[in-house]
C-alpha cells in the first residue's frame, strides 16, 4: 500500500527521497510527495499521479536540504489529489508527517482540534497527526510525538520532520511496517527494504509501540513511554539487482523466471539427504507440540489463501490431521472453534497483511499456537507467530504474486512431510520418494520456462475475449483458482474457476460458441471424470485448452490443444501446473497493452482492513 522514505545526513535529501519512492512504486499508489528542511525552513512538494510527476515539479522548484521525508499514498480517506497527498502539516507549517495505516478515531480528534482553532485542508485521517503534534509541542518534539500518539487509535507507521528541531527525524510504528537504515554519517527510513538497500544493508526493524529518534550520526530506539531499547542490527544480504528488473521487461516476468532458484532456496538446508527426512533447525516447533496437535487452521488472503488451499490437501493426506482453510478477513468473524491443540498457520508474502495479522491475534487469544509462513525477515507475521517458516523467494516487486506463491507451496510440502514424519503418519518409502521428486522440481520448472511459444500464441488468441473459465478437480481446482486470479488481476478479463464436476450445476449456462476454458487434468485418479466434464463444455461450443502431464494422450483426444508439464507425483503437481498459467496471464496482459507490474486499483501489500 502506501510507502515511506526518510533521510538525514550530509547529502541532498531530495534525490535520495525520490529514488527511494521509485523503489516503492510496486506497492501501489495514487500520489507522491516530499518534505525537506531547507535553508528557508520546512517546504513541501506533492502531486497526484506517479513519482515522475513529483520529480518534474521538483526539477522546476527544487527543495535543497539534508533532511527530508517522502511518501507514496494509496487512498483510504479522501480521493487521490494533490491536497490529500502526504506529507501533511500543521497550520503553522512547522511540522510535517507521513503516515501509513488508518487512524480510527480521527473524526473525534479532528473535532477536538477544530474547537481549539485548528483548520484542516485535506479529507485524510492522516492530517490530524501533524495538528496533534503541534498542539502538544512545547520544547521537545519527542514528547510531543509521544503525547500525540498516545491519543491515536488505529494502525500506523509515522515519520515526523519539524522546523522546530530540524536535526532529527522521529519514527513510530504500530501494526504497519517501518525500518531504519543505519549508514555512516547518515541514516535512512523506509517502509520496505528496497527503499534503502542501495545505501545500507544494516537495519533496525521497529516493533509495535516502538519509536526511533534519528539524527545523521545516531539512532536511538525507545518505547513510546521513553524507555530505551537495545537492538542488534539486522544485516540484509539481498543482492540489490534482485530487487530490480535485471534487464527484463517487467518484474513479473523476472520473478516467474526466478522460480527455479526460489524453489532451491526454499528447499535448501531443510532436507537431510542421508535419511531422506525434513529438518527445520530454526522453526523451534518440538515433537511434543506436533504430536499434541488435533487440528490445523490455515489462513491467508488472495494468492496466499490459494496456497493454503493446496496446503490443506497435502497436510491432510500426509498427516491425517483435519485442516480448515479460511480467508483471513473472514476468520475471526465466524468465531472458529479453536483450542490449545489447534495450530494456526498464517500465510503471507509480506508478513504485513492486516487481516492475516488480525487472524493471528484471534488465534492467540483463543489459546492456539501460530506458525507464520512468510517471505520477509523481521515482518510482523514472523514476529507475532510462535514459530516461523521462511520462504526464500527474495524480493517480489510485481503486484501479481508468482514466486512467492510457489515458494509457499514448497514450504507447505516440507511442513506436511515434517509433521507426517514426526507423527509417524507417513511411510519412510513414500517420504523418500516425495523428497526426491521435490528435489527435481527446480529443473522441471526450468524446462517449462525454456519454451513459451505455445503459451504466447494462446495468449494472443484469448486476449480478445471478455470471459474465460478455468476448471479442474481436487488440487487442479485449487490451482485453477490461483490461475484465474492471476489472469483477471493483470489482463482485466472476467475469469472464474469452477470444480469441473460442478459445471453442470449452473455454470454450463455461461458457455457460448468459442468460449475459452482452461481445463487442468494432472490429477489422474479423476482423469476420466475430468474428460467427461470437458466433453460437456465442448458440446456447448467451448474451446478447451488442457493442462496435463507429459504423455497424457487421453486429454489430447478431448481438448482442442494441451499444454504439457513434466511428470511428478500428483501431490506436487501444483508446483508445476501453475507455471504455464502464470505465463499465460502475463502474455495475455501484454497482448492487451496493460501495465503488467502495476495493475489498476491493486496494491502489493494490503496493510489495512
Amino acid at each position: 500500500m502506501c510507502g515511506i522514505v526518510g533521510y538525514i545526513g550530509k547529502r541532498d535529501s531530495q534525490f535520495i527521497l525520490l529514488e527511494g519512492l521509485k523503489k516503492l512504486e510496486y506497492r501501489g499508489y495514487d500520489s507522491a510527495g516530499v518534505a525537506v528542511h531547507t535553508a528557508e525552513g520546512l517546504h513541501i512538494s506533492k502531486a497526484k499521479g506517479r513519482v515522475g510527476e513529483l520529480e518534474s515539479r521538483l526539477a522546476d522548484q527544487p527543495l535543497i536540504g539534508c533532511a527530508g521525508i517522502g511518501h507514496t499514498r494509496w487512498a483510504t480517506h479522501g480521493k487521490p489529489s494533490d491536497v490529500n497527498s502526504h506529507p501533511h502539516t500543521d497550520n503553522g507549517l512547522k511540522i510535517s508527517v507521513v503516515h501509513n495505516g488508518i487512524i480510527e478515531n480521527h473524526l473525534q480528534l479532528k473535532e477536538e482540534l477544530e474547537q481549539l482553532g485548528h483548520h484542516f485542508l485535506s479529507e485524510t485521517d492522516s492530517e490530524v497527526i501533524g495538528h496533534m503534534i503541534a498542539h502538544y509541542y512545547k520544547d521537545s518534539l519527542v514528547q510531543a510525538v509521544q503525547q500525540a500518539v498516545a491519543r491515536i487509535k488505529g494502525a500506523y507507521a509515522i515519520v515526523v520532520l519539524s522546523e522546530h528541531e530540524p536535526d532529527k527525524l522521529i519514527a513510530v510504528r504500530l501494526a504497519s511496517p517501518l525500518i531504519i537504515g543505519v549508514g555512516e554519517g547518515e541514516n535512512f527510513i523506509g517502509s520496505d527494504i528496497p527503499a534503502i538497500l542501495e545505501h545500507t544493508r544494516n537495519v533496525h526493524v521497529l516493533g509495535d509501540g516502538e519509536m526511533a529518534v534519528i539524527t545523521q550520526d545516531s539512532v536511538e530506539l525507545m518505547t513510546l513511554e521513553g524507555n530505551f531499547i537495545a537492538k542488534q542490527l539486522l544485516y540484509i544480504d539481498w543482492d540489490l539487482m534482485r530487487a530490480e528488473k535485471s534487464g527484463y521487461a517487467h518484474f513479473m516476468l523476472k520473478e516467474i523466471e526466478e522460480q527455479p532458484r526460489a524453489y532451491r532456496d526454499t528447499l535448501g538446508g531443510r532436507i537431510d539427504e542421508q535419511d531422506k527426512s525434513i529438518v527445520f533447525p530454526d522453526m523451534l516447533m518440538g515433537l511434543e507440540q506436533i504430536r499434541d496437535m488435533e487440528q490445523i487452521h490455515l489462513v491467508g488472503c488472495g494468492t496466499a489463501y490459494h496456497a493454503a488451499l493446496v496446503g490443506k490437501t497435502i497436510i491432510e493426506q500426509l498427516t491425517r490431521i483435519p485442516v480448515e482453510v479460511d480467508v483471513a478477513s473472514e476468520y475471526r468473524y465466524r468465531q472458529p472453534i479453536i483450542t490449545k491443540k489447534t495450530l494456526v498457520i498464517a500465510v503471507s508474502q509480506s508478513g504485513e497483511t492486516a487481516d492475516t495479522l488480525a487472524a493471528i491475534t484471534q488465534a492467540k487469544l483463543s489459546g492456539a499456537r501460530v506458525l507464520g509462513i512468510t517471505n520477509v525477515v523481521g515482518s510482523s507475521v514472523s514476529r507475532e507467530a510462535d514459530f516461523q517458516l521462511m520462504t526464500w523467494a527474495g524480493p517480489e516487486i510485481a503486484v501479481a504474486s508468482t514466486k512467492a506463491y510457489t515458494s509457499q507451496l514448497i514450504a507447505l510440502y516440507l511442513l506436511a512431510l515434517y509433521i507426517g514424519q514426526s507423527k509417524g503418519s507417513i511411510e519412510q518409502s513414500l517420504r523418500a520418494e516425495l523428497i526426491d521428486k521435490l528435489n527435481k522440481l527446480p529443473e522441471q520448472v526450468q524446462s517449462l520456462l525454456a519454451n513459451t511459444s505455445q503459451i504466447q500464441r494462446i495468449a494472443e488468441q484469448i486476449a480478445a475475449f471478455k470471459d474465460l473459465y478455468f476448471m479442474g478437480r481436487g488440487l487442479d481446482y485449487m490451482v485453477a483458482m490461483e490461475a484465474s486470479l492471476k489472469l483477471k488481476e493483470i489482463s482485466y478479463i472476467h475469469s472464474e474457476a469452477y470444480p469441473a464436476g460442478e459445471m453442470k450445476h449452473g455454470s454450463l449456462a455461461l458457455i457460448e460458441e468459442g468460449t475459452p476454458i482452461i481445463a487442468l487434468a494432472t490429477q489422474e485418479h479423476v482423469l476420466e471424470k475430468t474428460i467427461s466434464n470437458i466433453r460437456e463444455v465442448k458440446a456447448r461450443g467451448a474451446y478447451v485448452i488442457g493442462i496435463a502431464f507429459e504423455g497424457n494422450l487421453e486429454l489430447a483426444k478431448a481438448a482442442d490443444e494441451v499444454i504439457y508439464v513434466p511428470r511428478t507425483d500428483a501431490l506436487l503437481a501444483p508446483a508445476l501446473s501453475v507455471i504455464p498459467l502464470q505465463l499465460l496471464a502475463y502474455y495475455t496482459a501484454l497482448a492487451r497493452g496493460n501495465d503488467v507490474d502495476k495493475p489498476r486499483n491493486l496494491a502489493k501489500s494490503v496493510t489495512v482492513e
